[in-house]
């Protein structure tokens, strides 16, 4: 698993989304309509250039400054930079030359298609497993976002590190990627195709969760997930056995998360937009409906009161008291139920 297979495999072989052999590098759940309304704005050629997995657009991203990590032909620059507004700015770093002279190309195209004096993109050439080596001031982004790219790179834990150090305190790493359900033998990196259509560098999930602790995401959050298929058949006899799925989290950087969801008798209620009904999504566990008082973990009143969402959210308790695990967000209490019998299987 190399940056010169993935530079020859997204800079010479795909020549568009038509070549791809899977659907691991396309997305498939439909956008909201305002985002469709804002991919539609997008030049043509960048847009039949995109091999995301995922809709990488976080909420209330006004005025943020944002960072894309893997950016390719900028797709994903530019509908964040209509989201932004001229007040914010996206930086969108990639290693391919071939992706790269085409987001460049249209950079002025779309700064004049959304009506800004200025543009409020750039991009970088950089490969994203050593950021450190590139001009970037810590803690100077709100968000980053990266779409179908980590996978690619070999060492993932340098690319979960940097996001940290680049980030605010508050600010989050929302990505999509490609997800397997084992550990995957070392020598598929050595496959161009299984490498360039991003299964042979998928996380293990168990292993992803591991690194983004160990990076100082303490609590990530699943956003969306769905399964994936291999049509190809040469492709789908390589992997047989194998489960792939396509996913998307949030990672904030928050200091003083808890590693379990902890009940401190905490309850947040969501302002929402006037006279909206549309509910907050933060992840896939916790849509919160406008007006609704609901009770939630330390981990997650920390993740509205302590980052960009604080204006949306009225803000009920304190952490003065602690009440246990939170019920149906944490775990149950180890200590209970009858001991295991001599057949069991169990390994803990």
């Amino acid at each position: 698993m190399s940056l010169e297979n993935t530079q020859h495999y997204y800079g010479r072989v795909l020549q568009g989304s038509a070549d791809l052999r899977t659907d691991a590098c396309c997305t498939l759940e439909p956008p909201p309509p305002a985002i469709r309304s804002a991919l539609e704005r997008i030049h043509p050629e960048v847009s039949a250039r995109y091999y995301g997995c995922g809709l990488v657009v976080p909420e209330r991203v006004a005025g943020a400054r944002i960072l894309d990590l893997g950016c390719g032909s900028g797709r994903d620059v530019f509908l964040l930079s209509q989201l932004v507004g001229a007040s914010g700015s996206v930086l969108g770093i990639d290693a391919t030359a071939e992706q790269l002279a085409v987001a460049r190309e249209h950079r002025n195209w779309h700064r004049d298609a959304f009506g800004y004096a200025a543009s409020n993109v750039d991009f970088v050439a950089g490969d994203i497993a050593r950021l450190d080596e590139l001009d970037l001031e810590p803690g100077s982004f709100d968000v980053i976002v990266s779409n179908c790219v980590i996978n690619l790179v070999a060492d993932k834990a340098a690319v979960f590190a940097a996001a940290h150090r680049l980030l605010k305190e508050g600010g989050e790493l929302y990505f999509s990627d490609v997800y397997a359900d084992r550990r995957l033998p070392p020598a598929w990196g050595d496959d161009p195709v299984l490498h360039g259509e991003c299964l042979a560098g998928a996380l293990y999930w168990g292993d992803f969760l591991t690194g983004a602790r160990a990076a100082g995401f303490v609590d990530p959050r699943l956003v969306t997930n769905r399964p994936l298929t291999v049509g190809d058949t040469e492709v789908a006899a390589k992997v047989a056995g194998t489960r792939f799925f396509s996913a998307t989290y949030r990672l904030f950087k928050l200091a003083a998360l808890d590693m379990a969801c902890e009940d401190h008798g905490q309850a947040v209620r969501y302002r929402g937009a006037p006279g909206s009904v549309e509910p907050f999504h933060l992840d896939k566990h916790h849509a919160f409906e406008p007006g609704r008082i609901v009770p939630v973990c330390g981990n997650t009143f920390r993740m509205v009161a302590e980052t960009r969402f604080a204006l949306d959210f009225d803000l009920f308790g304190d952490f003065t008291r602690h009440f246990g695990i939170f019920a149906g967000c944490g775990t149950d209490l180890p200590f209970g139920g009858p001991a295991a019998g001599p057949s069991s299987a169990a390994c803990c």
